[in-house]
Formats: structure tokens, sequence, C-alpha cells
């Protein structure tokens, strides 16, 4: 695997790690939703991922990540609608989304 790829995908963990340890084991959306800073640091996460699956993919457009095109979409969202984000929205993608990321980044990590 090229160095490229296997940096991006560790930018990815580390991310989703960071996002992890932010929330900490008692994850509550009112705690989320109250504490701005813990926002915009869930926020960035989110806009590195994306980044990072955007240079994945333009590396090599058939890596196995399902999504990956929503996830680049998320992160443009993010920064481009700064202003729309919804916390509810955000809040789904870290429950049921990033677990199957989680898993994927570290399967390709390991081939």
């Amino acid at each position: 695997m090229p160095l490229k790829v296997q940096k991006y995908l560790i930018d990815i963990q580390i991310s989703i790690l960071s996002i992890k340890e932010f929330l900490g084991e008692k994850r509550d959306f009112s705690s989320y939703q109250s504490n701005k800073l813990l926002r915009r640091g869930v926020e960035r996460e989110l806009e590195i991922i994306g980044e990072a699956v955007n240079r994945l993919l333009q590396l090599n457009p058939e890596i196995d990540i399902e999504e990956a095109r929503k996830i680049v979409d998320l992160r443009n969202w993010v920064i481009h609608g700064y202003d729309k984000v919804d916390d509810v929205i955000v809040w789904g993608i870290i429950c049921n989304y990033l677990p199957k990321l989680e898993v994927q980044i570290d399967r390709l990590i390991i081939k």
C-alpha cells in the first residue's frame, strides 16, 4: 500500500479516536449540544476525515470505503455551510456511521 494512502488512513483513524475521546464513555446528546467547544472539536475532526477520504479517492477511486462520497460531502457541508450545521444530524453520524467507518479503516490499515 502506498505511503500516502497509509497516511490518510491513519489520519482518519486518529480523527475517529479523537472524536471518541472527546465524547467519552457517557455519550449524551444534550451535553454535546450545550458544549460549543466539544461540537467544534467534533466538527473539525469530521472535516479532517472528509478531506482525507477526498484525497484517498483521488489516489484510488476504488478504495473500499462505503459512503466515501457522502463523507466528502459532509466535510463540505460542515466547512461551507457552517451556519447550517445541524447538531442532530452530526450526532446521528457520530452514533450510526462513525463506528462502521472505524471498522472499515481498521481493516484497510491491516491489509
